[in-house]
């Protein structure tokens, strides 16, 4: 049986990336909850971790609780020091960086706990499509992973959403300020910026920092207009935009269709395309953007879906592929919810409430770092086909496959650089430190 409170060393290392984000003492928390998130096979609430990290009896649970309402860390300097880890150890230096964001529920009840209103719920049943709860906008790196089908989305920033009626900022507002704090830490980076339709409007009319674009649906009811057209020497003010080109039905009806192959969601499709520049004046106002139409070739249909993009350089192609990798952070969201339990934490007080839903899943980030960095796919596979042989297809690991091999090492190897409370509760790991 392992010591209470062990730290698997390989975990160790991945962390000590984060180490200056917290003090030395919150540090050896942080290490400790993280350990029994990813290790917990029952409920994710704080005392879960806290048991699946075997210090159930040995130290009191009230320093996970106040790991979460009173402790001295930010999410978003935890986010920030995940984020440069992913991009240095799981992105090709140079390439650009697709930086998804969405926003989902996690249903809560209770008039004492912070940030709970009756809300959207993309999940909810009936025509209502309302729940009550939290809901968190999350923006998430999308990167590509060889020992994976697919690509995955690693959440790193989040914001909690307040209904605009009470607080004045809506969703769009969030995400912009995201968009931004990844901006900032990644100067001279390009990142592109995917969303679903439901994040336009006039939060990204504000000109966008230097190599960032965005990527969208375009609603059927946009109305686009031409390019702004060149100045003339006439008296008055300059033409800031150019005739109505209509909606994206309207452009379908005049455009010039071509046929090609397009990558999305895992396979490879013939389809139609027109690329069409102009203005979006509704919601970017001035900035260029071209419309993308996309439509398989027995569609009779005026188009199957439109998107748009700030980046004009790119192809058609490139465009509806790159919208396409939007879907990820969806699945990292019920991954999150489902592997990881995140939500189940029943937190009230604000500050806790604001950090723990993004401290389970920036879990999935740490495992994903740890398992790029000490899993062994050909390894897991092989245990796999053993242990369920009528899955032959099954040449990739998932998520779940990540959790039982953290798991497997977690029982059958102790370091000496483990950190064991029971032995002196206030030391740190034996690690050297590293900068963030």
């Amino acid at each position: 049986m392992l010591p209470a409170g062990t730290v698997l060393a390989s975990l160790l290392s991945v962390l000590e990336g984060v180490r200056l984000v917290f003090t030395a003492p919150t540090f050896i928390t942080f290490t400790q909850l993280v350990t029994g998130l990813l290790a917990a096979t029952g409920p994710r609430t704080v005392t879960g971790m806290w048991g699946a990290a075997g210090l159930a009896g040995v130290s009191h649970h009230a320093r996970a609780h106040r790991f979460f309402s009173d402790a001295r860390w930010s999410p978003d300097a935890l986010g920030l020091a995940l984020a440069r880890l992913v991009v240095a150890r799981l992105v090709d230096d140079g390439r650009p960086l697709r930086v998804g964001i969405d926003d989902t529920l996690f249903h809560r009840y209770g008039s004492k706990t912070h940030g709970v209103f009756w809300q959207h719920d993309g999940s909810a049943k009936g025509r209502d499509g309302i729940g009550r709860g939290n809901c968190f906008v999350v923006a998430g790196l999308i990167v590509t992973l060889p020992f994976m089908a697919r690509q995955v989305c690693l959440p790193v920033l989040f914001r909690l959403y307040i209904p605009k009626n009470k607080s004045g900022i809506s969703k769009p507002d969030l995400a912009r300020e995201l968009v931004g704090l990844v901006a900032a830490a990644f100067p001279g980076r390009q990142i592109d910026v995917v969303v679903d339709a439901a994040y336009r409007g006039p939060a990204w009319r504000t000109p966008f920092p230097a190599k960032v674009t965005f990527t969208t649906r375009l609603a059927s009811n946009a109305v686009l207009y031409g390019p702004r057209p060149p100045r003339t020497r006439r008296r008055g003010r300059p033409r800031l935009k150019g005739d109505r080109l209509g909606t994206p039905a309207d452009l379908a009806a005049t455009a010039t269709w071509r046929r090609t192959r397009v990558r999305r969601y895992g396979s490879t499709d013939t389809v139609l395309i027109a690329v069409i520049p102009c203005l979006w004046w509704g919601s970017l106002y001035t900035t260029p953007v071209v419309v993308v139409l996309v439509k398989t070739p027995d569609s009779t249909k005026p188009y199957d879906i439109a998107v748009v993009s700030t980046d004009t350089t790119a192809t058609g192609e490139a465009l509806i592929a790159r919208y396409a990798d939007r879907w990820s952070i969806e699945q990292t969201i019920k991954d999150c919810k489902t592997l990881l339990g995140t939500g189940e934490t029943a937190n009230r007080v604000p500050a806790a409430v604001q950090r723990s839903v993004p401290f389970t899943m920036l879990g999935l980030t740490i495992l994903i770092l740890w398992y790029a960095q000490h899993g062994n796919a050909v390894t897991d596979l092989a245990i796999a086909h053993a242990g369920r042989p009528w899955y032959r297809r099954k040449t990739h690991i998932s998520i779940d496959d990540m959790l039982i091999a953290f798991r497997r090492a977690r029982i059958t190897t102790i370091s000496a650089g483990h950190n064991t409370p029971d032995q002196n509760p206030t030391s740190p790991p034996t690690s050297t430190p590293t900068a963030a």
